[in-house]
């Protein structure tokens, strides 16, 4: 399971260095793509591919919003790895899309890693920590308990 959140930049060329700790759970090669929120998602490979099932199996051409979602995601990834040193490169239109620039923060989320701006991530969990316990109170209603 991928989990925590770590601050890293993007350097010059658009490289970002990955945490050692999500480096050993990533497959050799992931894919990067648009995320949800404002984020980019960092998908291992196993993960993407039961991603890409689901996908087929609810049919893509079967209703507007799954071709929709399915541009956004598989039209937007791109297939990378690691280099020697844990770096992999963030494509400058994902980057632009997520509007990106240098000071980022990586979080783990079950299956995935987002990609998030520093400011916007501060943004977003200062709303998540003051809106907790009714976000709470609706994971009741999809059968989550806390």
């Amino acid at each position: 399971m991928l989990s925590g959140q770590y601050e890293h930049t993007i350097d010059d060329k658009g490289r970002v260095t990955i945490p050692s700790k999500f480096r050993k759970q990533l497959d050799s090669s992931f894919v990067i793509t648009n995320g949800l929120d404002g984020c980019l998602f960092i998908f291992p490979e196993s993960e993407w591919k039961i991603f890409e099932t689901q996908l087929r199996t609810q049919g893509v051409l079967s209703s507007k919003e799954v071709r929709t979602l399915t541009r956004y995601f598989v039209g937007g990834g791109v297939e990378s790895s690691l280099d020697k040193t844990g770096r992999t490169l963030l494509p400058q239109n994902l980057r632009e899309n997520a509007k990106l620039d240098k000071d980022i923060v990586l979080v783990g989320v079950i299956n995935r890693i987002e990609i998030w701006d520093r400011d916007v991530w501060n943004e977003k969990t200062a709303s998540i920590t003051s809106d907790a316990d009714v976000i709470a109170g609706h994971l009741d209603d999809l059968g989550i308990s806390i």
